[in-house]
Protein backbone atom coordinates (compact mmCIF):
# COMPACT_ATOMS: atom_id res chain seq x y z
CA UNK A 1 0.00 0.00 0.00
CA UNK A 2 1.38 3.45 -1.05
CA UNK A 3 0.87 6.04 1.29
CA UNK A 4 -1.32 8.75 0.75
CA UNK A 5 -0.21 12.32 -1.34
CA UNK A 6 -0.87 14.71 1.12
CA UNK A 7 -2.06 18.33 -0.12
CA UNK A 8 1.12 20.78 -0.06
CA UNK A 9 -0.09 23.97 2.27
CA UNK A 10 -0.81 26.02 -1.64
CA UNK A 11 -3.08 22.71 -2.46
CA UNK A 12 -4.61 22.62 0.63
CA UNK A 13 -5.48 26.20 0.55
CA UNK A 14 -7.00 26.52 -2.72
CA UNK A 15 -9.15 23.10 -1.63
CA UNK A 16 -10.46 25.18 1.54
CA UNK A 17 -10.77 28.16 -0.74
CA UNK A 18 -12.88 26.18 -2.77
CA UNK A 19 -14.95 24.72 0.09
CA UNK A 20 -15.81 27.88 1.63
CA UNK A 21 -16.57 29.65 -2.00
CA UNK A 22 -18.92 27.27 -3.80
CA UNK A 23 -21.66 26.48 -0.93
CA UNK A 24 -21.48 30.22 0.06
CA UNK A 25 -21.78 31.33 -3.53
CA UNK A 26 -24.33 28.56 -4.99
CA UNK A 27 -26.82 29.05 -1.71
CA UNK A 28 -27.25 32.68 -2.68
CA UNK A 29 -27.94 32.15 -6.05
CA UNK A 30 -30.22 29.35 -5.59
CA UNK A 31 -32.44 31.22 -2.88
CA UNK A 32 -32.54 34.04 -5.35
CA UNK A 33 -33.97 32.18 -7.82
CA UNK A 34 -36.23 29.94 -5.49
CA UNK A 35 -37.28 33.75 -4.28
CA UNK A 36 -37.95 35.61 -7.67
CA UNK A 37 -39.01 32.97 -9.85
CA UNK A 38 -39.87 30.00 -7.58
CA UNK A 39 -37.41 27.62 -9.60
CA UNK A 40 -35.26 25.31 -8.32
CA UNK A 41 -31.39 25.50 -9.88
CA UNK A 42 -32.44 22.30 -11.55
CA UNK A 43 -35.17 23.58 -13.12
CA UNK A 44 -33.84 26.52 -14.05
CA UNK A 45 -31.08 24.09 -15.69
CA UNK A 46 -33.39 22.46 -17.89
CA UNK A 47 -35.42 25.13 -18.61
CA UNK A 48 -32.23 27.36 -19.74
CA UNK A 49 -30.82 24.13 -21.94
CA UNK A 50 -34.07 23.89 -23.53
CA UNK A 51 -34.91 27.34 -24.28
CA UNK A 52 -31.27 27.64 -26.00
CA UNK A 53 -31.77 24.70 -27.79
CA UNK A 54 -32.76 24.41 -31.62
CA UNK A 55 -36.67 24.34 -31.19
CA UNK A 56 -36.92 24.05 -27.77
CA UNK A 57 -36.73 20.08 -27.88
CA UNK A 58 -33.77 17.77 -26.76
CA UNK A 59 -33.92 14.14 -26.16
CA UNK A 60 -34.27 12.68 -22.63
CA UNK A 61 -30.70 11.17 -22.54
CA UNK A 62 -29.01 13.91 -24.23
CA UNK A 63 -30.51 16.09 -21.30
CA UNK A 64 -29.56 13.72 -18.77
CA UNK A 65 -26.19 13.49 -20.08
CA UNK A 66 -25.79 17.32 -20.17
CA UNK A 67 -26.99 17.78 -16.62
CA UNK A 68 -24.69 14.62 -15.31
CA UNK A 69 -28.06 13.11 -14.13
CA UNK A 70 -29.07 9.81 -14.37
CA UNK A 71 -31.97 8.89 -16.32
CA UNK A 72 -34.31 7.87 -13.54
CA UNK A 73 -33.34 10.86 -11.49
CA UNK A 74 -33.80 13.32 -14.23
CA UNK A 75 -37.70 11.38 -15.27
CA UNK A 76 -38.97 12.43 -11.59
CA UNK A 77 -37.99 16.19 -12.16
CA UNK A 78 -39.70 15.84 -15.58
CA UNK A 79 -42.72 14.51 -14.20
CA UNK A 80 -42.76 17.70 -11.69
CA UNK A 81 -41.86 19.47 -14.27
CA UNK A 82 -45.06 18.59 -16.27
CA UNK A 83 -47.25 18.59 -13.48
CA UNK A 84 -46.41 22.15 -13.29
CA UNK A 85 -46.69 22.77 -17.28
CA UNK A 86 -43.30 24.05 -17.50
CA UNK A 87 -42.08 21.19 -20.60
CA UNK A 88 -43.71 18.03 -21.76
CA UNK A 89 -42.24 14.95 -23.07
CA UNK A 90 -43.31 13.82 -26.42
CA UNK A 91 -42.29 10.17 -28.27
CA UNK A 92 -39.47 10.64 -30.87
CA UNK A 93 -41.56 9.97 -34.42
CA UNK A 94 -38.34 8.88 -36.29
CA UNK A 95 -37.22 6.08 -34.68
CA UNK A 96 -39.98 5.20 -31.86
CA UNK A 97 -37.21 4.60 -29.12
CA UNK A 98 -36.64 7.48 -27.35
CA UNK A 99 -38.55 10.65 -25.94
CA UNK A 100 -37.85 14.37 -26.06
CA UNK A 101 -38.10 16.72 -23.42
CA UNK A 102 -40.38 19.95 -25.34
CA UNK A 103 -40.59 23.18 -23.51
CA UNK A 104 -44.27 24.87 -23.14
CA UNK A 105 -45.35 28.27 -24.16
CA UNK A 106 -45.68 28.18 -19.64
CA UNK A 107 -42.04 27.23 -19.66
CA UNK A 108 -40.57 29.59 -21.93
CA UNK A 109 -42.47 32.54 -20.63
CA UNK A 110 -41.57 31.31 -17.24
CA UNK A 111 -37.28 31.06 -18.33
CA UNK A 112 -37.62 34.59 -20.15
CA UNK A 113 -39.07 36.15 -16.79
CA UNK A 114 -36.71 34.53 -14.01
CA UNK A 115 -33.60 35.04 -16.51
CA UNK A 116 -32.96 38.66 -15.81
CA UNK A 117 -33.40 38.26 -12.33
CA UNK A 118 -31.10 35.19 -12.45
CA UNK A 119 -28.23 37.17 -14.26
CA UNK A 120 -28.34 39.42 -11.73
CA UNK A 121 -28.14 37.29 -9.20
CA UNK A 122 -25.27 35.51 -10.44
CA UNK A 123 -23.25 39.16 -11.31
CA UNK A 124 -24.34 40.33 -7.37
CA UNK A 125 -22.44 37.15 -6.25
CA UNK A 126 -20.12 36.28 -8.29
CA UNK A 127 -19.05 38.40 -11.26
CA UNK A 128 -18.86 41.29 -9.97
CA UNK A 129 -16.84 40.11 -7.04
CA UNK A 130 -13.94 39.33 -9.42
CA UNK A 131 -11.46 41.53 -12.37
CA UNK A 132 -11.84 40.26 -15.70
CA UNK A 133 -8.45 38.36 -15.16
CA UNK A 134 -9.67 36.50 -12.42
CA UNK A 135 -12.59 35.84 -14.24
CA UNK A 136 -11.04 34.53 -17.05
CA UNK A 137 -8.77 32.30 -14.78
CA UNK A 138 -11.92 30.79 -13.25
CA UNK A 139 -13.67 30.27 -16.95
CA UNK A 140 -9.81 28.74 -17.71
CA UNK A 141 -9.90 26.33 -14.59
CA UNK A 142 -13.90 25.38 -14.69
CA UNK A 143 -12.99 24.31 -18.85
CA UNK A 144 -10.15 22.52 -17.99
CA UNK A 145 -11.23 20.40 -15.03
CA UNK A 146 -14.38 19.46 -17.08
CA UNK A 147 -12.57 18.34 -19.69
CA UNK A 148 -10.28 16.56 -18.10
CA UNK A 149 -13.10 14.57 -16.10
CA UNK A 150 -14.47 13.93 -19.41
CA UNK A 151 -17.41 16.77 -19.70
CA UNK A 152 -17.38 18.65 -22.98
CA UNK A 153 -18.56 22.50 -22.96
CA UNK A 154 -22.41 22.59 -24.12
CA UNK A 155 -23.31 23.51 -27.39
CA UNK A 156 -26.25 24.60 -28.97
Amino acid sequence: MTSPRWLTDAEQDAWYAWRRMFPLVNAEISRDLSTDSGLSEADYDVLSVLSETPGSRMRVTGLAGLMQWSRSRLSHHLTRMEQRDLIRREDVTTDGRGAEVVLTDSGSATIHAAAPLHVASVRRHLIDHLTPEELATLANLGETIAQRMGITRKTT
